[in-house]
């Protein structure tokens, strides 16, 4: 019996002892290190507090990508590039090597052989006394810069004498897009006695579409004169277009011999009316007066001719 009280009480002892170091053991494995359990302390109590919304940002900079560089050592140094020409290749590829490539395609292009006949005028004149008719006109040959040309022009009396004609050979080369220079052989046929000159010259179109040509000539007997013609297409409808031209005419010395006297010695002034049945052919109609000055007057009055004259003119004018 003593037995049986001695181990109850040796029980009552022992197991709680034993139950308060299962649970002080079971609690220390599952605590926190010491340098761990500071954040955790430091937490809020509030245990809504971890869902809560971060603080807001600050606005982002515009301008931060565009900020210099804090050092000079970013910034490229060296020669600077060449300035830029007009063609863009030269910029990726040897300059020399594409002139030449330039000059054989301008060659290539070039090269191909043109030609073209135009009668600018072809007309009868209706004037007082004696009915006339005149003829101009110009046949080339050749490419973009390079032409043979041949240039003719004449007038006369119906059923009289012809009293002037000339035939031109030149040699025409471009020096732009606009104008030619050109040099070459005159040969007047009429007036007696026949002349052959030296020429050389310049055409082509001035701004707002004048067509200009200026002629120097020298003769085989020393005397010399100059021409300048000038002409203007005014375009009333696609068909229909109003031609004003002018021709004048100095010469150098007297030459009475062909009637001439030196200074201004003719002027010719037109205007033509002109209706495109096809650009290749068109007839017209219009108004002509020429008059000689100086001793050019002179010698037409002594001749029995007139100092000046207006005519009626109706014409073709046509090319292929």
């Amino acid at each position: 019996m003593k037995r049986l009280i001695a181990a109850a009480l040796l029980a009552g002892i022992v197991t709680p002892a034993i139950a308060q170091d299962h649970s002080q053991m079971d609690h220390s494995a599952h605590q926190m290190p010491q340098a761990e359990a500071a954040p955790a302390a430091a937490a809020p109590a509030n245990q809504h507090a971890a869902h809560a919304a971060p603080p807001p940002a600050e606005p982002a900079n515009p301008h931060a990508g565009h900020t210099m560089p804090a050092s000079d050592d970013s910034v490229p140094k060296g020669v600077a590039p060449p300035v830029p020409n007009d063609y863009a290749a030269d910029a990726l590829y040897d300059p020399a090597a594409m002139a030449r490539a330039r000059a054989a395609m301008l060659q290539e292009s070039g090269g191909m052989t043109f030609s073209q006949l135009m009668i600018d005028r072809f007309e009868y004149r209706a004037q007082k006394g004696v009915d006339g008719y005149a003829w101009e006109g110009e046949g080339w040959i050749g490419g973009d810069i390079n032409r043979l040309a041949i240039k003719s022009e004449g007038e006369g009396a119906i059923g009289g004498p012809l009293e002037s004609a000339e035939l031109q050979a030149l040699y025409s080369r471009a020096i732009d897009p606009w104008w030619n220079i050109v040099a070459g052989v005159r040969q007047d046929f009429r007036p007696q006695p026949q002349r052959t000159y030296a020429t050389i010259g310049i055409e082509g179109l001035a701004p707002y579409w004048f067509e200009l040509e200026a002629q120097a000539f020298l003769s085989d007997k020393g005397d010399a004169h100059v021409r300048v013609e000038g002409s203007y297409d005014q375009r009333i409808t696609q068909r229909l277009v109003l031609q004003p031209a002018a021709e004048v005419n100095i010469a150098a010395q007297d030459v009475p011999d062909l009637g001439i006297g030196s200074g201004l010695s003719t002027v010719e002034l037109g205007l033509r009316l002109r209706y495109e049945l096809a650009r290749e052919f068109a007839p017209y109609i219009g108004v002509h007066w020429e008059r000689s000055f100086g001793d050019t007057a002179r010698y037409a009055r002594a001749a029995g001719e007139g100092a000046s004259a207006t005519s009626l003119v109706m014409g073709i004018r046509f090319w292929f």
